[in-house]
């Protein structure tokens, strides 16, 4: 069954490159990204990892937790480990969750037959403090992720999940946001200050968090 959005994200516990852990333990009240990659020693998911090793402390200066997953064993992590930091240049910083038997993959409806039916292919969840499913991403076996969008995607969720604002195209911090149409024009005015209405439906605001 499909995971969606707003649903509760599966809680699991399995073996990591950091020992074995339950994930809502691990996750806390934090904010998580959980992203599953085919097998180990594959090349595109070589470049991912190294890519999110370098990242790791934008991750954790927006508070969020990342932790990866392959569907190969424990032992093949710690080698592919190896294959990362000398390829990369950048070791894992982060759990690496084992999951030969598909027990997490099935959890996540991470195994999508029509397009492989024994690897995961690259899903990405992101998770909110309350445990629910903020967002999710499916990219094909044969297409690296863009992290820097993955970041991007967090900063609009932390900013869209409280303040009645909403992100417009191409957004990144800083720029002005939306005031979404459930706030009304007085309560944007002693909110967000002055506002610039193109359209009854369309107003603007500086970013309140930049």
């Amino acid at each position: 069954m499909a995971i969606r959005l707003g649903d509760d994200a599966p809680n699991f516990t399995a073996p990591t490159t950091e020992g074995e852990l339950n994930f809502y333990d691990w996750k806390g009240d934090s904010w998580a990204v959980l992203f599953s990659h085919p097998k180990d020693f594959t090349p595109v998911c070589t470049t991912e990892l190294g890519a999110v090793a370098k990242l790791k402390d934008e991750f954790d200066r927006r508070g969020v937790k990342v932790i990866g997953l392959s569907v190969s064993p424990l032992g093949d992590h710690e080698g592919w480990s190896k294959d990362i930091e000398e390829t990369q240049g950048a070791a894992l910083n982060f759990p690496l969750i084992a999951d030969p038997d598909r027990k997490v993959s099935d959890l996540y409806d991470m195994i999508h037959p029509n397009a492989d039916d024994t690897a995961t292919v690259r899903s990405v969840f992101v998770i909110g403090p309350d445990n629910k499913i903020k967002l999710t991403l499916t990219y094909p076996a044969a297409t690296g992720r863009n992290f820097d969008e993955l970041l991007r995607v967090v900063d609009s969720l932390q900013l869209t999940a409280t303040q009645g604002l909403a992100t417009p195209v191409n957004w990144t911090k800083g720029d002005r946001v939306i005031v979404t149409p459930a706030v009304s024009d007085d309560e944007a005015r002693e909110r967000f200050g002055d506002f610039e209405a193109q359209r009854p439906y369309l107003r603007y605001v500086d970013d309140p968090t930049a």
